[in-house]
């Protein structure tokens, strides 16, 4: 570093680790992450990496991946958050009484959102981050003679707002509406947003960090790698 004598290296400022990550597992059973490998492969973590925790209620958040945490016994989906994925929706919307359909990306944030809308009185059909995302709408009362219809999201509705209501899916009487099989979509065509979107109520996430580093950091000395 330098050929004069150095009396102290004092701590500054602390920054992402670039060392290997962490591999996290979700246990459902009691609802908690470790790394020891029991439950659910989450990936692997490391720097600002977030979990997504997506509900049953409808709404969603993100949380780092530290082993303290605790989760609810209602969640739908747990992952690892990939910014820029699009997600599908079909819900039933409780403002207008009909099913809708959105394309949206999750936004981060620490704090409890919906994805289906301010009335929580609506409710989740399907959701799905496949890119070919297909729904089958078998119709039903006056309308049942009517040929199933087969909903491509990505032809049936653009990209919009994770607040966004989305667009009816039919204005005749609807039975049921089920996922099936999604269209394959060639990799080159697979619809990431980008952009640097402002986090929204999101704390810094603290990088793991050994005993060593913990005492150094303690005694405000850092630790020199010659790795």
């Amino acid at each position: 570093m330098t050929k004069n004598e150095i009396h102290r290296l004092s701590l500054k400022e602390r920054g992402v680790s670039t060392l290997g990550g962490r591999k996290v597992w979700f246990d459902p059973d009691v609802l908690r992450l470790n790394y020891d490998g029991r439950g659910d492969y989450l990936g692997e973590f490391s720097g600002g990496d977030q979990i997504l925790v997506i509900l049953k209620s409808g709404e969603y958040y993100m949380t780092s991946y530290d082993a303290g945490n605790h989760y609810e016994d209602n969640i739908l989906r747990i992952e690892k958050f990939r910014k820029g994925v699009v997600w599908t929706a079909a819900l039933n919307d409780a403002d207008q009484g009909y099913p809708y359909l959105k394309r949206f990306t999750f936004e981060p944030t620490t704090r409890k959102q919906r994805f289906l809308g301010e009335n929580e009185q609506s409710t989740l059909i399907a959701l799905t981050d496949a890119p070919g995302a297909r729904f089958e709408v078998k119709f039903g009362g006056s309308d049942e003679f009517r040929e199933p219809m087969i909903i491509d999201a990505r032809e049936f509705i653009a990209i919009k707002s994770v607040k966004a209501k989305g667009k009816r899916i039919s204005n005749y009487s609807i039975e049921s509406i089920t996922e099936i099989e999604p269209a394959e979509v060639p990799q080159d065509e697979i619809t990431e947003v980008e952009g640097d979107d402002p986090v929204q109520d999101v704390e810094p996430v603290e990088p793991e960090l050994s005993d060593d580093e913990v005492r150094d950091e303690i005694l405000g000395q850092q630790r020199l790698f010659d790795d």
